[in-house]
């Protein structure tokens, strides 16, 4: 099976679990005990604290760690709304969000009567700066948009929205977990209040992930009496996978630029199978420094995503019909109706995604076998 769906998750490096077993061997104790062994696995996860906040160019304390990017976004937007000195219950949030975000603010709106504003997508893509501004209210407390989206890879206006959060006294999370290892997020990081990542997004352990929470901020415990990670987060710390997610991490950043390149190439081979083919397929490729070369969405124009998915599968090849946490539903993606399509074309959307070492044959040959799936449909 040739695989195209890195942006679901990631193969864990040969490194980064070489780490997860030594440090499941030799660092065994709890980081919260107070004998040896115990600091020994305390001095590993400060150390990893460390590495991953010099990567994000932040203060090690705002970092904490976690099982995910759910509930790395979860812990993140309470937080900030524990923390907020301005009265008010709204909440902007983009169209588009990942459905664990989308999931944190049904809850609130329906158990606290948060209000919530979703934003949608201009046609380039990205968040409309206009919308959101004027979305703004005086009771408006927490504005939550993804860095990066999972489906097309177009990355948004972070620095701007920021801009327009400060001069009203309004918190800015992030979501970060298909950016993160993909992108340099230290000005990212900079200019918001919190922001969220997942180690298997980059070829780290599942299970595992963080949130990066601006220090200063005086936010309160999910659950009352927590220890670990400051109160932040209940239950012992996983650190075998906090060690693999870092040496992940250190890689992925390391090699960003190479891997951008190839991501640049891969994308170009499979497009240029498809150029005979424009009339047929709808390409969301946004050409630039806002669009992530890893993530590729498109749509054949008649055919369902799921079918094409279905074929490709037949034919080797992994694809999807979009963010894995929406995959099964029957509702079209987020994604597609913050970009205004109708639902019957949303059907329609599939992505790609490009890994590390996916090869550029691989990526001509996909871009074969669908040109020949178009062309055997014929006319539609």
């Amino acid at each position: 099976m040739k695989y195209f769906d890195y942006a679901a998750s990631c193969p864990l490096d040969p490194e980064a679990a070489d780490a997860y077993i030594k440090a499941s061997t030799e660092y065994f104790g709890n980081s919260r005990s107070l004998h040896d062994t115990g600091s020994a696995a305390e001095g590993l996860l400060e150390n990893c604290r460390r590495e991953l906040a010099i990567l994000l160019g932040v203060e090690s304390e705002g970092i904490y760690f976690t099982s995910g990017g759910t509930e790395s976004n979860l812990l993140a937007i309470l937080a900030l709304l524990s923390a907020s000195e301005k009265s008010g219950k709204h909440i902007i949030a983009g169209m588009a969000e990942h459905s664990s975000i989308h999931s944190v603010l049904e809850k609130l709106s329906l158990d606290k009567g948060y209000e919530i504003t979703e934003i949608p997508f201009g046609a380039d893509g990205r968040i409309d700066l206009k919308k959101l501004s004027s979305s703004i209210r005086d009771d408006t407390v927490l504005i939550a948009i993804q860095h990066g989206n999972p489906e097309i890879g177009t990355l948004q206006p972070v620095l701007e929205i920021s801009q327009l959060c400060r001069q009203r006294q309004i918190f800015l999370h992030s979501d970060c977990v298909h950016t993160f290892g993909k992108s340099d997020l230290k000005e990212v990081a900079r200019f918001v209040d919190s922001l969220s990542f997942s180690a298997h997004k980059f070829y780290g352990p599942k299970g595992v992930g963080g949130v990066y929470l601006k220090p200063g901020r005086r936010w309160s415990s999910f659950l009352p009496g927590v220890s670990h990670e400051k109160g932040f987060r209940p239950g012992t710390v996983n650190l075998p996978g906090i060690a693999g997610m870092t040496v992940a991490a250190q890689k992925a950043y390391v090699n960003l630029n190479r891997h951008n390149s190839h991501f640049q190439t891969l994308r170009e081979a499979l497009l240029k199978e498809l150029e005979s083919l424009q009339e047929k397929f709808v390409l969301y490729d946004f050409s630039g420094s806002y669009q992530l070369p890893s993530t590729l969405g498109l749509r054949l124009k008649g055919v369902e995503g799921q079918y094409i998915m279905l074929e490709c599968n037949r034919h080797g090849y992994a694809v999807s019909t979009g963010s894995a946490c929406s995959t099964g539903m029957k509702t079209v993606s987020k994604t597609m109706v913050a970009l205004g399509v109708t639902e019957k074309k949303g059907k329609e959307f599939f992505r790609i995604s490009f890994g590390w070492n996916t090869d550029v044959e691989d990526a001509k040959s996909l871009g074969e076998k669908l040109a020949e799936i178009a062309r055997e449909l014929g006319p539609l």
